[in-house]
């Protein structure tokens, strides 16, 4: 499940990764509602989350689901009984508290080659020209709702919360702090916060949770070289 803003293409890499490692990937773009992104609420995104959660447990005896920051709320609440969970930087569901965002977030409109550089300084020119014109517009109610903060059902799925030290988006904290009470294995990393996704590391970063979903999880420890390697 892809961030706000995004789409399935962000995970790229890992879906590269992941197939490597005999995983069957779906990574679908999220839909805005028929009125379009201004009518568009988290619940329709929600729906969507729960309905591909339901298709992949008609077709396969194991499922996984992967989610970054918005995406990442979005297992949160609709992923309980995934086999396993990842959680990429986040949304807390503790909340975040914002401004009241306007009724469609101008994302796309704003984008630019150099802004998206700035945002993923972890990434190399051809993955900035690859996000670049990708971007798209976002709804500002779904973005403030996402940010008020939800109870997420419990669940007994194994999960891993991975987070960037630097993230100026979702707080190292706050993903610190999600980890610790979901009891979750956590795995701190280097960079901002879609350097996981887009950036120069993301092929290892993927090839860390695929390592992790591919070994008997239940425990908080998570038994990679990257978690060090990615503090420097």
């Amino acid at each position: 499940m892809h961030g706000a803003g995004g789409g399935g293409w962000e995970w790229d890499a890992w879906v590269r990764g992941f197939a490597a490692e005999g995983w069957r990937v779906f990574a679908p773009d999220l839909q805005p509602a028929v009125d379009g992104l201004a009518a568009t609420r988290l619940a329709d995104y929600r729906a969507q989350v729960a309905d591909w959660l339901a298709r992949a447990r008609r077709e396969a005896d194991r499922v996984a689901l992967v989610g970054a920051s918005l995406g990442g709320l979005l297992v949160l609440l609709e992923g309980a009984t995934a086999d396993a969970r990842v959680l990429v930087n986040p949304m807390p569901p503790a909340g975040m508290p914002a401004e009241p965002s306007p009724a469609v977030i101008p994302w796309r409109q704003r984008a630019s080659v150099a802004g998206t550089r700035r945002a993923i300084p972890e990434a190399d020119a051809a993955a900035a020209l690859f996000a670049f014109p990708r971007w798209r517009d976002e709804s500002g109610t779904v973005m403030d709702a996402a940010r008020a903060g939800f109870a997420p059902p419990a669940s007994r799925a194994p999960t891993l919360v991975m987070a960037s030290r630097e993230d100026a988006d979702v707080p190292f904290e706050a993903s610190a702090a999600l980890a610790a009470a979901l009891g979750a294995a956590f795995l701190p990393l280097a960079g901002s916060h879609v350097a996981p996704l887009l950036g120069r590391d993301a092929p290892a970063v993927a090839a860390a949770a695929a390592q992790w979903l591919d070994t008997p999880v239940g425990g908080t420890s998570v038994p990679m070289p990257l978690a060090e390697q990615h503090r420097d």
